[in-house]
Formats: C-alpha cells, structure tokens, sequence
C-alpha cells in the first residue's frame, strides 16, 4: 500500500470518489456534494485556516487503486485548551481491511505529532460541529444533510486503534403529525402569551439583525460548557449564506423577552432529500433538478441548533418555539419528520426538551479520541 499526500486535481478527485466504492451496495447512504467538501479545503472559503491548519492522504494498493482516504487538522483555538494538545482527523473512508485502516490513522497521528500535537480526535470537522462530525454507530438509516454516516465495521477500526469515546452525539426524531404531549403544549401556549414575550421568524431583508440575535444567544447560552470558543459574526453570516437555496425563513424562530434576544432555534428542509441521486455533482443540470425538487418539496426538515440565553432556560421557551413552528408547518401538510440533530450528551438540557416534545431515539454518534 501506498500513502499519498494530496496535491493535485487528479487526487482531489480520488479523495472524493474513494467514497463511491465504500457505499456502492448501501442504498441508505447519500454522498455529500463534492462542493461542501472541497470548500473545507480551501483556504479562500473556510475560515478556521485563519486559525489552523489542515492535510489530507488517499491510501492506494500496489497496483494503483484507491481504497481510502483521511485528513488531519489543528484548530489552533482549541488545540490547547485540553490536557494535551489535540488536532483532529476526519473525512476517514476505508475498504474494510484493517491493515489499510492502521495505515490512515498512524499517518495522520505522524503529521499531527509533528506538528506538536499529543492526541486526535475523530472523525470530526475542520470547521463547525454542525455538519461532517462524528463517528455513527447506531440509527444506520439515510442521514440528514451535513449529517456523517458510515459503515458499521469503522466502530472496530477506531476501538482496535486506541480510540475511546469523549462524548456521544444523540439524534431524535419527532414525528410532525403527532400532536405534542399535552403537558408540552399547555406550558408552550402559556409561555407564548405572556407579556412581553414575543416571537419572530427569520427575515433575510434583516439578516443582519438576526445574524446578530442568533450569537448573542449562542455565546450566552454555551459559555460555560468546556472548551467552548464564541462564534463570530463572519460564521454565522457565511453558514447562512450557504443555506439560502434550501431556507424556509419561517422555520427558523427566536423568542425575545421585552425585546432582548432570549432564544432561538434554525431548522431547515433536509436537501439530502433533494441531492441523492446527484453523486456529489452540482452542474447546470443537477441544478434543474435541485429547483425542481425544492418545488416539489421533501418531507423532513432537521433542526440543526437551538440555543437559550442562561438566564431565560426555565422559562419554556423552547416549547413555544416549537408551537409557532407547528403552526406554520401542519397546514402545508408536507413535513412528515423533523430530525434533531445533534445532541451532546452532556446536554441534559436540551435532550430534556426532545423528550417532552415526544421525540424519540434516531441515531447515535460518537466523538473519539486517541492519545498518542
């Protein structure tokens, strides 16, 4: 076997289409575009190269054929703020061999020690926690958008390598058309009239006010979590701008209290819906299609971060979020399933509030780490 830094467009590609031979007899997978990928790569539009640096490997046979891949980052943000200094690795596909699977890792442990790091964690980003994060080990079903999804034999590979958990990443699923128990929806009606309390959906003729709105309640709300490091305005406004072809500005509500941002949640149509049969390209004609879909519709929407002001966690807000969302969401009789994703399990708080909506178990991931 051979190891191979990329560096050209030739294996740029073979990065991206080792995943093809991985998942060829898995009709439950949908391979991410091509484009979402590469964009972590690039200096010019990932900004955590600001602060950090990345590599990435294709792992070959003797006789020329690509049979895995892997990277390796350190977020120079956060490398430090553990008891060793740790980077990271993802986007890790292998054949299922074992022998091909030490090889990926061990060289993405070697460049990440060279670079002065003592451990790794994986398989996550380099970027946001939000998408391309953790290992998934239970709910093998077709994953959400910006969601990992992998074969159920890459647990042993990272176990077999010294990796241990750090932390699992839960995934509920609600059902739309179920009504919420009735205990939810009495504290969600009294809340949403209370005085003072109001609500809004997102407006892109405001984004900035609401850009704005979503951190201040995302640094509040997650400040005292460990290791935790403020989002930026710049994050926020360019995950935004990525979402604008799939946004539904009426599934993303905050909740304010005489007029203070106090909480917030941004969901979205699940695009995996839409792109599946695209094989990661996004050319003129996958780009009729992506229209045409989106005018069709999917039927399941995944949520990918709430937040609540510290101050303001026991006042149910939440539970009124979720009133005005079914509100707009039930007479469009489209949605079938919202997926809530994902959850932390330190997050007793908020995998609370997926239990009193009626949600139940979808998936599991994992966050591992490796010592060296």
């Amino acid at each position: 076997m051979q190891i191979l830094r990329v560096s050209d467009h030739q294996q740029k590609r073979q990065f991206l289409d080792v995943a093809n031979l991985i998942y060829k007899e898995d009709p439950n997978w949908i391979r991410p575009l091509d484009q979402d990928i590469e964009k972590i790569f690039d200096p010019k539009q990932n900004d955590f190269f600001k602060h950090g640096h990345c590599q990435r490997w294709i792992l070959k046979t003797d006789t020329g054929e690509v049979i895995g891949r892997v990277a390796a980052f350190i977020n120079d943000k956060k490398a430090h703020q553990y008891e060793v200094p740790t980077g990271g690795m993802g986007f890790f596909e292998c054949i299922n061999d074992p022998a091909a699977a030490i090889v990926l890792f061990q060289t993405a442990e070697q460049w990440l020690n060279e670079q002065g790091m003592k451990a790794m964690d994986g398989p996550i980003n380099f970027g946001e926690n939000d998408s391309f994060w953790g290992l998934l080990v239970e709910g093998f079903t077709p994953p959400s958008y910006g969601m990992n999804y992998h074969p159920e034999y890459y647990y042993s590979f990272f176990k077999d390598y010294g990796f241990e958990t750090s932390y699992q990443q839960i995934t509920n699923h609600l059902a739309v058309r179920k009504p919420f128990p009735e205990r939810f929806t009495k504290i969600a009606n009294w809340v949403a009239n209370k005085p003072g309390y109001t609500f809004e959906h997102f407006s892109k003729k405001n984004s900035d006010k609401f850009v704005a709105d979503l951190m201040e309640i995302y640094n509040d709300a997650w400040k005292d979590f460990e290791k935790f490091v403020p989002i930026k305005k710049e994050t926020l406004e360019e995950s935004f701008k990525q979402m604008e072809a799939i946004m539904d500005e009426k599934l993303i509500w905050f909740a304010y209290i005489n007029g203070e941002p106090a909480s917030f949640v941004v969901i979205i149509p699940d695009a995996n819906q839409l792109i599946k049969t695209f094989n990661g390209k996004l050319g003129w004609i996958e780009k009729l299609k992506f229209v045409y879909k989106r005018w069709v519709g999917v039927n399941r929407m995944r949520a990918i971060v709430m937040g609540t002001k510290q101050a303001y966690q026991k006042h149910g807000l939440e539970s009124a979020l979720f009133i005005k969302l079914k509100e707009y969401v039930l007479p469009l009789n489209q949605y079938d399933e919202l997926e809530l994703s994902w959850v932390g399990d330190f997050n007793d708080k908020m995998l609370s509030i997926h239990e009193a909506t009626g949600a139940v178990f979808g998936k599991r991931h994992l966050t591992l780490r490796k010592i060296f």
